[in-house]
Order: C-alpha cells, then sequence, then structure tokens
C-alpha cells in the first residue's frame, strides 16, 4: 500500500474509532443530507452531479444513482481494495448503517447459530408480521465478494424481503476469504440449507417451501448450493432468488469493460476480492463451484429469478446464466433495472428508486412462494 493510502487507512481507522456518539451525529446528519437529494426533481439531481445524463447501450442511469455517485466520488475516500482487510470490512459495516436507514420493523428479528461445515455460524432469523402460515423460509446469503460484508451489512435488504416478501429468512454468515479462502464459503453454504431443511419446523417456517437467495458473491453462493443439493441427494430448494448474482469467475464479458470504473463496483475491486477468495490455492476457475454457469447440466434445478442492473460489471454473466437456464428446461424470470448500479439493494434507506425496485423483487419472491411447491415452476413461467 502505497504512502497516501497508507495515511487515508489510518484516517478512515481513527474516524471508524471516534466516540459513539460523534460517530451517531455524523451518520444522522449524512442520512438526512442523502434522503433530501433523493427527494429532488431528476433534473436537479443531474445538474448537481456536475455531468450529463449517462446512458450507455441503451440503459440510462437514473438521476437519483447518477447523484449519488458523484458525491461519493467527491468524497475522495481510498477504494476498498487499498484497505487493509479488517478496516475494509468497518467501511463497509459503516456505509450500510449509512444507507440502510432505520431498522424496518418485522415481526421477529432475532441472532441464532447455526451448523456451518466446520463448526457453528452466525445467523439472523426475520419472520414476517402478517396472518397464517407457517411462511416460506429464504436462506439468505450476503454479498461482499466472498471477503467483506456480514449480517448487519445486510441487515436492511434482508428486513424488506421478509416483510414485503411475506417469507422468513434466514440471512447466514458464511466463512469469509481471506481467512477461509475457497471453498469454505461453498461448503457452508450447502451446509447451512441442509441445517434450515433439519430444522424449519423448529423455526417455525413451511419445510415444502425452502428457498434460497443472495446478491453478487452471495447468489454465487446460492445457486451453486442448488447445484450441490440437485446432485447430492438433497434436499433441494425450491426456488432461488439471485441478484446480479456471480455466475462466471473464469472469463469476462462487455460489462465488465463497460463499467469497469465509476459505477461503484470496480474492476480492481473485483480482482480484489477473486485474489483473496481463490489466488491463494491451486484452483481452477472453471470449476462449477466457482462459476456455475459452466456446471455440465442444469436441468433439474429449481425455479429462478434473477435480477441484473443495467450498469452492473456482472450485468452480462447474470443475464447468460438465466438464458442457460432456461435452455436447461429451468423456468427463470430475469429482470434488469436498467437505471441502477450493483449494491443498489443496500441502499435502501436513503434511495428510493432501490427501495422501489427491492420491494419488486420481494413481491416476485412472495409470488413464486405463494403457492405450493408444486406450483413455483408454473409461477416462474408465468412472470418470465
Amino acid at each position: 500500500m502505497g504512502g497516501e493510502n497508507g495515511g487515508r487507512a489510518a484516517t478512515l481507522r481513527g474516524s471508524l474509532s471516534e466516540s459513539a456518539t460523534s460517530q451517531k451525529l455524523r451518520e444522522r446528519f449524512e442520512f438526512r443530507a442523502a434522503r433530501a437529494f433523493a427527494k429532488l426533481p431528476p433534473k436537479a439531481q443531474v445538474r448537481l452531479s456536475r455531468k450529463p445524463p449517462v446512458e450507455i447501450g441503451g440503459c440510462r442511469l437514473d438521476p437519483e444513482i447518477q447523484l449519488t455517485l458523484a458525491l461519493l466520488e467527491r468524497r475522495g475516500l481510498p477504494p476498498i481494495e487499498t484497505l487493509p482487510v479488517d478496516v475494509a470490512r468497518q467501511v463497509v459495516v459503516a456505509q450500510a448503517s449509512l444507507y440502510g436507514g432505520p431498522p424496518l420493523p418485522c415481526g421477529s428479528v432475532r441472532d441464532i447459530t447455526i451448523d456451518g461445515a466446520e463448526g457453528p455460524l452466525n445467523a439472523r432469523y426475520y419472520t414476517p408480521d402478517e396472518p397464517g402460515g407457517p411462511h416460506p423460509l429464504l436462506i439468505y446469503y450476503h454479498g461482499g465478494g466472498f471477503v467483506i460484508c456480514d449480517l448487519d451489512t445486510h441487515d436492511a435488504p434482508c428486513r424488506v424481503l421478509c416483510k414485503h416478501g411475506g417469507v422468513n429468512v434466514l440471512s447466514v454468515d458464511y466463512r469469509l476469504a481471506p481467512e477461509h479462502p475457497f471453498p469454505a464459503a461453498v461448503d457452508d453454504a450447502r451446509a447451512a440449507l441442509r441445517w434450515a431443511y433439519e430444522h424449519a419446523g423448529e423455526l417455525g417456517a413451511d419445510p415444502e417451501r425452502i428457498a434460497v437467495g443472495g446478491d453478487s458473491a452471495g447468489g454465487n453462493l446460492a445457486t451453486v448450493a442448488c447445484q450441490l443439493a440437485a446432485r447430492d441427494g438433497g434436499p433441494a430448494p425450491v426456488f432461488q432468488l439471485l441478484i446480479y448474482p456471480v455466475t462466471d469467475m473464469s472469463s469476462e464479458r462487455p460489462s465488465r469493460r463497460l463499467f469497469a470504473e465509476g459505477f461503484f463496483l470496480t474492476e480492481s475491486e473485483m480482482e480484489w476480492f477473486s485474489d483473496n477468495y481463490i489466488g491463494g490455492v491451486e484452483v481452477d476457475t472453471t470449476d462449477p463451484r466457482i462459476s456455475p454457469i459452466l456446471a455440465d447440466d442444469l436441468s433439474g434445478l429449481p425455479p429462478a429469478y434473477i435480477v441484473t442492473c443495467g450498469f452492473d460489471p456482472l450485468r452480462d454473466e447474470g443475464e447468460e446464466y438465466a438464458h442457460a437456464l432456461r435452455a436447461a428446461g429451468v423456468p427463470t424470470a430475469l429482470r434488469r433495472f436498467p437505471g441502477l448500479i450493483h449494491a443498489f439493494i443496500n441502499s435502501v434507506g436513503v434511495s428510493p428508486v432501490s427501495r422501489d425496485a427491492l420491494i419488486e423483487v420481494a413481491g416476485a419472491t412472495r409470488a413464486m412462494l405463494s403457492t405450493s411447491a408444486a406450483k413455483v415452476a408454473q409461477q416462474a413461467a408465468e412472470v418470465s
């Protein structure tokens, strides 16, 4: 790390360890400012970004998102990949606290412990506050490049999925790299699915409607867990929710080059994630547990709802995976949000456009899991 970034990292450490009172005041101010900017008319948002409207490949960046990116750029914070891993994790937790907003009320939220592949894992269990039941269970794997993020960074999106999706959500704190490189996260994802089936009744969930979901790296783990369960005797989930998933770490597609810089998730950050996850071990990146799109046989997998964003480096591989699932006979719905960027689900507290998009995703999840397991495939076919 260079001296300049090292100094910035030291500054970040200091700001992250400031008194609880001053930190809360700063976060409250930044939250209110972000909310205020989000309420401005679109033309004003573009003007404040000091850039013309952004349109690439037929997609126009949402003005609210354009202003947010411009404000982040002006803050001049060091890129995540230039920081020590421990500092990077603290930074994303602090950002999640700001952009996630005040906790959305659910029926109940409690921290529990589940069985991982090599020991206990922390998890967080959300139940909806609505009549009926037992409700479906969504096992959720958070994003973060297999390196950063945790239960707290994804608390806000899990609450939205629970409340607006009408599902119980089991958020899993799987082991992270570089302390635990591939295949630790994969093994934990599979173990968490197995644990959920064994304990669904104790959790008060419907054992006939267990689904998996995740964003980015978590989307990778969700669909890999589906593939493993389908081949090792299961039981397999009835539905998979994949939000801008990582599906191929062996090659690049045009969106990786189009949006390599300036749209939150960068090429250098993705390389840092990859180096930490698989760089220190001898591994074949064409292994389907790393690049699930390269599996020999995708048939027999559960119905999928795949979300992509118009300005996301991972857009093309997510959409290509949707097409591959359809070609294999898997009912698959593909929803592209043309004006959004990677990680939009982590901004639901300050970004109305991001919140509305995730509520739509939650509604689709509710629809697909609202009937018996036998009807899930039909629901997916109808919305695709």
